[in-house]
């Protein structure tokens, strides 16, 4: 299965870091956010990567086309221009990165990147956080349901994307932000059919607003509730309480072994 990831936003709620560089390509520790992700979805064996990329889409594929430099140990024999590889990462990963636009919502952007997916399910996320979310209970949790998508929701007391979900893990209704919602938010880390991407207009269309609210309507969206850790990276508040985690060696996410 493959695992695509939002990555093409301008971030400009964190305005201090994402004028440099995608918001994806924020570090956390040694490691971009975008990274973390990955290394979570490959300790589950998923290591088959679209990325959706948009603002500055040319730093995510120059750090991807130079990864093996970045987390490898080398000696450089400059009078030879040679090099000697020290080191080799276990990260043996498939990274199609897509200029799938600037100004392209979310569900374009997914929309965009179908010739690059395979039939049948995918997983979908942003590409500016990270959970402990444990992926093959997700998907396990996804096929059991018989239903179009999956979205991962959290209790997290915050105003994000808010859903309404029963005990059998039915969702009966999916908004956007208010000031007046109450606990269960959208974290991402989805589970959609390819059929799902027909009920995207284009370009201009959010992914939470058209595809999202189909699926409701139809009784076809399911909700894998997480119990663990998660966090989103939308302020310099938010990226210094990742950073603290990561460098103290209590990451909760941190599911990899270096």
């Amino acid at each position: 299965m493959k695992a695509v990831i939002l990555a093409g936003g301008l971030g400009t709620r964190l305005s201090e870091e994402s004028h440099l560089r995608p918001k994806p390509m924020v570090e956390i520790g040694n490691l971009p956010i975008i990274v973390h992700i990955m290394k979570l979805f490959a300790f589950y064996g998923v290591k088959d990567f679209i990325i959706c990329a948009g603002y500055k889409q040319q730093m995510i594929k120059e750090y991807f086309a130079h990864y093996f430099l970045y987390t490898n140990d080398i000696t450089f024999h400059t009078s030879k221009n040679e090099k000697t590889i020290l080191t080799n990462n276990d990260d043996d990963w498939n990274v199609t990165v897509v200029d799938t636009g600037l100004n392209t919502q979310t569900g374009g952007r997914i929309k965009r990147v179908a010739k690059y997916l395979d039939d049948g399910p995918f997983l979908l996320t942003y590409g500016d956080a990270v959970g402990d979310v444990n992926i093959d209970k997700l998907i396990e949790f996804h096929k059991r349901s018989n239903k179009l998508g999956t979205i991962s929701v959290y209790n997290f007391g915050q105003s994000k994307g808010v859903v309404d979900i029963n005990k059998k893990g039915d969702i009966a209704a999916f908004r956007e932000k208010s000031d007046l919602d109450g606990d269960l938010i959208n974290i991402g880390f989805m589970v959609m059919e390819k059929e799902v991407i027909d009920l995207i207009p284009g370009d201009s269309s959010p992914f939470e607003d058209t595809a999202i609210q189909e699926l409701v309507k139809r009784k076809q969206l399911n909700g894998y509730l997480h119990n663990g850790f998660w966090q989103c990276m939308d302020t310099i508040n938010e990226k210094k309480k990742l950073e603290e985690l990561y460098m103290s060696g209590n990451a909760p996410w941190k599911v990899w072994k270096d």
